[in-house]
């Protein structure tokens, strides 16, 4: 088997590793739009099982899907002063609604619009527009709807799934009588995604509250799970936003409610993108290219038939098609098991190699002496290229969900054991600085340490070019001195490098 590895390596070129890891895996390419990425086939159907497991989920919690226009007039934006402020120098706004000939054998745009529209960077706004309309009474109250879509956001520095222009997303909104309920639901939908980042992504996340000056634009509080990638830099995964009444008083969202009075709603709103197959891709992947955790991974087995004329060629065809349907009936956490025969007339291992970079969770080889002995060849993803096992084919058929299943809770332990090896307590300013430092050249992992939630601190972050990542939810009080003001405080805070 031709080995064609990934290059550079990780520890040659973090960067532009992850960037060949995509190309090698054909998940995405740039667009001839500055920004924005076309999703092949591939990347896509990742999307589709993210989707698909969450969008049960939201459903299950009471939530529905709705769809919401993509362009914004103008005047929305402006109600809310902090959302705006938040999301202005990333807005692509449109002005004229016609093209014209300009006389030289191109086009030019013509009819100024009276108000410009914004394609949305999200959609509180416009969202709490709608909500203004519906919402009268405190029956009509919560309103639990979850909107799929793409969103526009104007960026300076793009790379693939991480921060594009243009991004696929969920957006959850929600409208709720009392502030207890607005933040049960925070707090609900944050719990919903660390369990599908841990369970399904496989990829660990600390919860945590985002400090008074990392909050979503308008919100009251804003909850996050930060995600550690391999070269020891924070990703953020995922966001629940408390909004209180901002929102609802900005867009006239009122009810009354069972005592007569004239009440403004409690507001929440929460997503994730597809910056989650960026935090798959840098949690799991290797040099050889992706893997893909087997809850997610568009096809868990790929089984290679190996023939060497068409007689042959009949008889491992039709044995792979058999070992399909048996592997079809299984069930993987309620699943039917996705099974895919290359039947492709491609060099063996030009064909393997594909496979590997695709991260496909389990390679099953069949030829003719596999055939005679009622075996298998069977290749992990989550172990060396070259290591094979030799199964009998009833017993592979009844253990393949087990051994996803393996593979699947391999990925997070080994994810998991890296974060906490890469997690460190800092317990003076000095500390902080020499492990930041930029003449090290190096990301060492994340820092926990007790600090105010206070705007001050970045001072200090900035020249560091270190973010404050959050307030873990689940940590003792217990008392401590900021290392950046001296200020006594009770929480720790985690700062890291991050995308």
């Amino acid at each position: 088997m031709e080995k064609t590895a990934i290059t550079p390596t990780r520890v040659e070129d973090y960067p532009q590793w992850y960037q060949q890891v995509i190309v090698a895996a054909d998940l995405a390419e740039m667009s001839p739009v500055r920004g924005c990425m076309i999703i092949k086939p591939w990347g896509y159907a990742l999307w589709e099982n993210i989707q698909q497991y969450l969008d049960k989920r939201f459903k299950a919690t009471g939530h529905v899907n709705a769809y919401f226009p993509l362009l914004i007039p103008l005047s929305h934006l402006e109600t809310e002063a902090k959302h705006v402020e938040g999301f202005a120098k990333e807005c692509a706004v449109v002005t004229h609604h016609r093209l014209v000939p300009d006389g030289k054998g191109g086009l030019k745009p013509d009819g100024e619009l009276e108000e410009p529209l914004v394609i949305r960077p999200t959609s509180e706004t416009i969202i709490g527009a709608a909500y203004a309309k519906w919402v009268k009474s405190y029956r009509d109250l919560p309103i639990l709807i979850n909107q799929w879509a793409n969103v526009m956001r104007w960026e300076m520095r793009t790379r693939m799934f991480l921060r594009t222009s243009e991004f696929l997303w969920q957006e959850g909104h929600t409208a709720h009588a009392t502030s207890e309920e607005a933040i049960d639901e925070t707090l609900m939908i944050l719990d919903l995604y660390a369990k599908f980042a841990e369970d399904v992504l496989a990829m660990p996340v600390i919860k945590g509250a985002k400090p008074c000056f990392e909050r979503f634009p308008g919100a009251v509080d804003t909850y996050t799970i930060e995600a550690m990638m391999q070269d020891c830099k924070a990703l953020q995964a995922g966001t629940s936003h408390f909004l209180g009444q901002n929102f609802a008083k900005s867009s006239g969202i009122q009810f009354l409610d069972k005592d007569e009075q004239l009440k403004f709603a409690w507001t929440t709103s929460w997503g994730v993108s597809t910056r989650l197959i960026g935090g798959l891709i840098m949690t799991h992947s290797d040099d050889d290219g992706l893997i893909a955790p087997p809850r997610v991974a568009p096809e868990q087995i790929v089984i290679l038939p190996i023939y060497r004329n068409d007689a042959d060629k009949e008889t491992v065809f039709n044995y792979c098609n058999n070992l399909k349907i048996q592997l079809e009936q299984q069930l993987f956490y309620s699943k039917e098991l996705r099974v895919h025969i290359d039947k492709r007339d491609i060099r063996g291992g030009e064909r393997t190699w594909q496979w590997i970079k695709k991260g496909v969770p389990l390679r099953i080889e069949v030829g003719m002496k596999d055939i005679e002995n009622n075996s298998l060849a069977v290749a992990r993803r989550d172990s060396s290229p070259k290591v094979k096992q030799f199964l009998n084919m009833d017993m592979f058929v009844s253990q393949a969900v087990n051994i996803l299943k393996e593979i699947q809770d391999n990925l997070f332990n080994k994810a998991k054991e890296f974060r906490d090896a890469h997690i460190y307590e800092v317990n003076s300013l000095n500390e902080f600085n020499a492990f930041f430092a930029a003449e090290l050249n190096q990301d060492k992992g994340f820092v926990s340490c007790f600090a105010l939630d206070d705007v001050i601190i970045e001072e200090y972050l900035k020249p560091l070019k270190v973010t404050a990542r959050c307030i873990a939810l689940e940590q003792e009080s217990s008392n401590g001195v900021c290392i950046f003001t001296g200020k006594p405080v009770n929480k720790k805070m985690i700062f890291a490098k991050s995308y």
